[in-house]
């Protein structure tokens, strides 16, 4: 029963479902605010109007979705204050500067920008009109980063100084904050996956029309668009990730050791990536694997014959790093363990990795057997739709895997999880705000794909005219 109401696991609960969540907007968002510009531009420049369509339809998906993710967001602030209160005062001068900027600046930018663009159609010159959908992206794209450099904050300490006699971190580079090397190559890595998620919904409402036989012309258009677009958002994903890796590498050993279950240093072939493996309950000995000499070592270090640090002598390292007096009060766990879980990152990272590639495969193949405007069987559409949802997960588990393999810390080297929750919440306090906030998110979430699914399933809207034959932007606004 402890368990059950013990504070600690009840508010990681809380925070990493709210999260995840959250988070099922932000890519769609951000990807979707890009592929929403490029199609108005196409249509600014070519004068196609199935291109005018086109921008319709997912620019109405596009805002119910970010009207989304801004009401499950402020869920999040509030959490640091209930359940996170120790870790708000220790940090709070640091972590809160990057995400005032994001609420203050970033967020107020794109919602300005939003509002121009929806009412601005029969306002605004063509070209000015279409400046405001871009400017909306790039709001996303700022707050995105904004909301990364707090997040690589807790990654990779930086920019801030302690002070003892009030006992509390406080800000002394604001500039250190936001060019935090994990930030900076966080940054165009979260920005390719959020585009391939977009990318794969857009192939799936095609394929859904195009399964009926409906709007042939746009949804041609728009399955090759959103397909050319998830594949060239993967590789993106792979040339960033990759530098991700080797920052992760260079900041946090220890969770690159927990990616690849690797107790003991390893160096050149001996750095292996296994792409299946079963071990011992406890997961310290291997039973059977599949690997790939050297690959470890590359996404490591960027070379084959590096060196690769194991849980043993990481957790020996950290021992005697954050665990030698009374100043250490708030970087030695209770337990004195410093490895993650390590089943959860073990598979966390290869189903990141191992998703995304399958909705990057389902785009190439469907780009080649949809080359010509041949009949295709029903389950070709059925697989495109089903892709819909495979970047978002793999974006998902990538986030578990970067947040509980920086476990035990809360902010790395410098604050415990367990030392940054709130001491005076009751575990039922907590569950009791855990079942409500499941039970709303829940209720959303039906809200959300459902509102989706009809914006998606009307397709694209008529172009309404005006005496001359041209597009009649005052009735195109009243679409939204």
């Amino acid at each position: 029963m402890n368990d059950v109401l013990d504070p600690l696991i009840l508010a990681r609960w809380q925070f990493g479902l709210t999260t995840l969540y959250h988070f099922i907007f932000v890519p769609l968002t951000i990807g979707m605010a890009l592929l929403v510009a490029l199609l108005q531009t196409a249509w600014v420049r070519t004068g196609k109007e199935k291109y005018l369509r086109l921008t319709k339809l997912f620019g109405k998906i596009f805002l119910i979705n970010f009207a989304m993710g801004v009401v499950t967001g402020i869920v999040q602030e509030f959490q640091f204050g209930m359940n996170w209160s120790n870790y708000s005062r220790f940090v709070g001068d640091i972590f809160g500067a990057p995400l005032a900027m994001e609420g203050l600046i970033a967020f107020f930018f794109e919602a300005t920008f939003i509002g121009l663009w929806i009412f601005g159609w029969d306002k605004l010159p063509k070209k000015i009109h279409l400046l405001t959908i871009w400017m909306t992206w790039i709001g996303t794209v700022a707050s995105a980063y904004f909301i990364l450099a707090a997040n690589a904050f807790m990654q990779n300490p930086d920019g801030f100084t302690i002070n003892e006699e009030r006992g509390r971190a406080e800000l002394e580079s604001i500039g250190a904050v936001l060019t935090n090397p994990v930030a900076v190559t966080q940054f165009p890595h979260t920005l390719f996956a959020a585009t391939m998620f977009a990318g794969t919904v857009m192939v799936a409402v095609a394929a859904w029309h195009l399964q009926r036989g409906q709007y042939l012309e746009e949804m041609r258009a728009a399955l090759r668009f959103g397909a050319w677009t998830n594949i060239v958002a993967f590789l993106g994903v792979g040339l960033t990730g990759h530098s991700l890796g080797m920052v992760m590498t260079e900041t946090q050993p220890m969770k690159m050791a927990a990616a690849e279950a690797l107790y003991e240093n390893a160096s050149g072939a001996d750095a292996s990536f296994s792409l299946f493996s079963l071990g011992t309950p406890d997961g310290a000995h291997e039973i059977f694997s599949v690997r790939i000499p050297y690959l470890l070592s590359f996404l490591s270090n960027g070379t084959f014959d590096g060196s690769v640090e194991g849980i043993r002598d990481l957790q020996a390292e950290y021992e005697a790093m954050y665990c030698g007096g009374a100043d250490t009060l708030l970087t030695c766990p209770s337990d004195g363990q410093f490895a993650p879980i390590i089943w959860v990152t073990y598979w966390a990272f290869r189903w990141m990795i191992g998703l995304g590639a399958l909705a990057a495969l389902v785009s190439a193949v469907g780009l080649w057997i949809t080359r010509k405007n041949a009949e295709l069987p029903q389950w070709v559409w059925k697989v495109a739709i089903w892709s819909a949802p495979l970047p978002m997960l793999a974006s998902l588990v990538g986030w578990i895997f970067t947040e509980m393999g920086r476990q035990p810390w809360i902010v790395f080297g410098v604050m415990t999880t367990e030392q940054g929750v709130s001491p005076g919440v009751p575990g039922w306090a907590v569950l009791t705000s855990l079942i409500v906030f499941t039970l709303v998110y829940g209720a959303l979430a039906v809200v959300e794909f459902r509102l989706i699914a009809k914006a998606a399933k009307d397709g694209p809207p008529e172009i309404a005219r005006d005496e001359h034959g041209e597009a009649d932007h005052e009735r195109l606004a009243t679409v939204y």
